[in-house]
């Protein structure tokens, strides 16, 4: 017998076995967190959240140490260190609304980087002290920018503590393809526990795991159908620039890394839709997550509900509940912010063109181009 049980004595194994039954084995025994990230579990959405004999699959990127840009930031910081970008022991500067700044730490603490990040009062209180708990030196800036928004002011102190630190080396992760080219892994992962996969449907901030996963299924299925959720005042595909309450997803810059082409159809989801669609993943199937998780899960439902039977349906779940517990799970923040009972339609709105109207609600539109080329 191969299985070692610890602290049980050889000859008592027999009656041992008649008794319990053996776990399945867990994941090889790791010497660095790094080697923890990845091979994240998926997990069906049936019912009572979808209708009876109908859901998608959701892979569970809460799994990895930190989130899903555990990926793109151990990917990027291997990638910059082989090209000799980043020297060793040289600090790492990025921006972040949260989800990267915890696996830039993890890459720091892998390969012995010092990180400084940068990020704005949006970010969860929670956040801010476990990436400080993380060793990573974290600087708020106050005021957003008049046109780039909390984005763009902090994409501006990046660049003035870069050229304050010469020997400072900066991931770029809205612009940098090795972010893109890091979600080449969960995609195969999908391919292994899933087999034929018909539409991905995934959140679209900097525009990495859309990309790099919709890009790496398409060589096994070509047809692949690619749906993006995005934020209502987000300017990623082409809607006008506003204050949004929701992180990890939209944007107020231009990202290079959203590859525009790529995607069938696009949806903007209000904050109280994601606000509901979080709480009854939760209640009904013990996971859920933060606001990306809820806008991908409200947009995956009504695919659930309105593909051909048998489409196989699979959506990203980038995180999960625990740095939400003052926002998207917090009565009194969503009091103060009208986001309860804000019950979602059962069908989107419709617009032919992204500039045809500014959405402020679940909306879709088939007509998927880039911002500048929307606005002509």
């Amino acid at each position: 017998m191969s299985t070692v049980l610890r602290g049980v004595a050889p000859h008592d194994i027999t009656s041992f076995l008649a008794a319990h039954e053996l776990p399945e084995p867990a994941g090889a025994p790791r010497r660095s967190p790094a080697g923890l990230v990845g091979n994240t579990p998926v997990l069906w959405i049936g019912e009572p959240f979808n209708p009876p004999g109908r859901g998608f699959w959701a892979k569970l990127e809460s799994a990895n140490p930190g989130g899903i840009k555990d990926r793109p930031a151990l990917h990027m910081v291997t990638a910059a260190r082989e090209r000799g970008d980043l020297a060793p022991g040289a600090p790492v500067i990025e921006s972040t609304s949260g989800t990267l700044g915890l696996g830039l730490a993890l890459a720091g603490i892998t390969y012995r980087h010092p990180v400084t990040l940068v990020t704005d009062p949006g970010m969860e209180p929670l956040m801010v002290h476990q990436l400080r708990a993380l060793g990573a030196h974290v600087h708020m800036v106050t005021e957003p920018h008049p046109v780039g928004g909390w984005q763009e002011a902090r994409r501006r102190r990046v660049h003035e503590l870069l050229a304050r630190t010469p020997s400072a080396w900066c991931p770029d992760q809205y612009n940098n393809p090795d972010n893109v080219a890091a979600y080449a892994p969960l995609a195969l992962e999908l391919v292994v526990q899933l087999g034929r996969i018909d539409v991905l449907v995934a959140a679209v901030g900097t525009g990495g795991h859309s990309a790099g996963v919709a890009r790496t299924l398409r060589t096994f299925n070509p047809r692949l159908k690619l749906v993006g959720v995005d934020s209502v005042n987000s300017t990623v595909f082409g809607q006008p620039a506003g204050l949004r309450l929701m992180r990890g997803l939209g944007s107020s810059i231009h990202p290079a890394n959203v590859d525009h082409g790529a995607f069938d159809e696009v949806h903007w989801v209000a904050p109280g839709e994601a606000v509901w669609t979080c709480r009854q993943l939760a209640r009904g199937h013990y996971t859920s997550g933060g606001w990306s998780v809820g806008a991908v899960a409200l947009v995956a439902n009504w695919l659930a509900r309105t593909e051909p039977e048998r489409t196989r349906i699979a959506v990203i779940f980038p995180d999960g509940v625990h740095r939400y517990w003052n926002t998207v799970f917090s009565d009194d923040y969503c009091r103060r912010h009208d986001l309860l009972r804000r019950f979602p339609a059962s069908e989107p709105d419709e617009i032919a063109h992204p500039a045809q109207c500014t959405v402020d609600r679940w909306t879709r539109c088939t007509n998927v181009m880039a911002p500048e080329e929307a606005a002509r």
